[in-house]
């Protein structure tokens, strides 16, 4: 369920991933004319995986389709379309409780890592999240 923030927030960060295509790639998912899910994937580069790398942001397929191999055939998709434009790995994030998706995404090659994603807002949208502290203490002021 979206938050109101995320509501008023995600047109503008769709409109700026549409706007410009080196950012990553948005796909739906058709069953015929019938639209039945989508995976939205932003691009950036790893050191550390030694070249460009993907981030699977969403990836949603209608609960009446999932189960039938309609995510498999997605992802492979993806994987294919990807690797044109360099990429060699893609990363996803869910849950820790959400062990059937673990599962899942296990039989289609992902690997736990075993890091934790992190994020810390550097500039956040409006709405979201705690407020910001706009002072901060003077250096040696025994206040840090």
């Amino acid at each position: 369920m979206l938050s109101t923030a995320d509501e008023e927030n995600s047109p503008a960060a769709l409109a700026g991933l549409l706007r410009d295509d080196s950012l990553g790639c948005i796909w739906l998912i058709q069953d015929g004319d019938a639209a039945v899910g989508y995976v939205v994937l932003t691009l950036g580069y790893s050191l550390e995986l030694f070249a460009r790398d993907a981030f699977s942001d969403e990836f949603y397929l209608r609960e009446t389709y999932r189960g039938r191999g309609w995510g498999r055939q997605a992802m492979a998709f993806v994987e294919d379309a990807v690797r044109s434009l360099g990429v060699n790995s893609i990363h996803l994030e869910v849950t820790r409780p959400n062990t059937t998706a673990h599962r899942i995404y296990r039989k289609l090659g992902f690997e736990d890592r075993q890091h934790h994603l992190m994020t810390n807002w550097i500039a956040r949208p409006s709405g979201t999240g705690p407020p910001r502290i706009d002072r901060v203490p003077e250096l040696g002021s025994g206040t840090e």
